[in-house]
């Protein structure tokens, strides 16, 4: 729905992370868009935003930043950049509901944004999302494309006598058991989230003696920013490092997973993208990262992950030493 708002056409650029879901770059593939792929920071994984201004050509119509874990990017010097050269700026929240920047929640800031209820996030649907317009420009055609292109919504609030075909759209609305089920969880929203964030602080503070010992590095959450604690992740010395956490976990019984392959790696984000600089730090933190269990329920079952994360980071500590 963003595309279609901003009218996207063939050969036009959006800046964006290319350590993100595959989904951020689909959305404006399929409307003939290129994405153009950025570098991360090495601290909050987001996209580093000392480099979006090298990338903008005279294609350039929007940039599309990801809060990754649920961690703002710096939005302040992306929008920043962004009315320099006239550009739109579209946050990808899919993992930051509930989460803020300087006490702004995130999906609040950019022009446009999309949350995500698929069955991995902190609030859920089993699949879906939203779109939050936050330019009144765009508010009137944004319920048009949701209504299959239709003005619908203004023949319900009487403002037309009929409703017809009035623009491009299609059929975004989840069905009402869907939306039933998600109102339930929009409901404990709060509760949700301090369970995680309890769950994630029990996290971090485990792991600040092996940071100091330097086996592992523990995310990094600026003070100018609140989290949902939408995952927990370690950053462990190398491939061969994760790969040896991953299999001792699993002998233990407990499932850890690493995250993205870079999209500008890929086949498709070589196809349709290009890249713009080096991408050094995503490469390197694609290959180092896995993620902890984190969802609600995990209470009185997190101890045991724990104790067996600690087995597997000794062992580490030792062979890397």
């Amino acid at each position: 729905m963003s595309a279609l708002l901003l009218n996207l056409e063939p050969g036009d650029e959006v800046i964006m992370p290319s350590f993100t879901f595959v989904s951020t770059a689909n959305a404006f593939v399929l409307r003939g868009a290129v994405p153009v792929f950025v570098d991360i920071r090495p601290d909050t994984l987001n996209i580093d935003e000392k480099l979006i201004e090298a990338a903008i050509t005279s294609r350039t119509r929007a940039i599309c930043v990801v809060h990754y874990a649920g961690v703002a990017c710096a939005m302040d010097e992306i929008l920043a950049v962004a009315e320099r050269h006239g550009l739109t700026v579209i946050e990808d929240a899919a993992q930051a509901i509930f989460s803020s920047y300087k006490g702004r929640r995130l999906g609040g800031i950019g022009a446009l944004a999309a949350l995500s209820f698929h069955e991995t996030k902190n609030v859920i649907s089993g699949e879906g999302g939203a779109l939050l317009v936050n330019d009144p420009c765009l508010e009137e055609r944004a319920e048009i494309i949701r209504e299959k292109g239709t003005n619908r919504s203004k023949f319900f609030r009487g403002q037309v006598d009929k409703y017809t075909w009035v623009d491009v759209g299609s059929s975004y609305l989840p069905g009402e058991i869907i939306a039933a089920f998600l109102a339930a969880q929009l409901e404990q929203g709060e509760a949700i989230t301090r369970t995680r964030l309890s769950l994630w602080d029990t996290y971090h503070a485990w792991a600040e003696p092996y940071e100091v010992g330097g086996v592992v590095r523990r995310p990094v959450v600026p003070v100018e920013c609140t989290h949902n604690a939408h995952m927990y992740y370690l950053l462990l010395p190398s491939l061969e490092a994760r790969m040896r956490f991953i299999e001792s976990m699993r002998e233990a019984g407990v499932g850890t997973v690493f995250h993205y392959i870079p999209l500008h790696s890929s086949p498709a984000g070589q196809r349709f993208g290009r890249t713009s600089g080096g991408m050094e730090i995503t490469d390197s933190v694609s290959g180092r990262l896995v993620r902890l269990p984190l969802y609600v329920g995990l209470e009185d079952q997190q101890e045991a992950v724990i104790d067996a994360a600690s087995l597997a980071l000794d062992s580490l500590q030792v062979e890397f030493g």
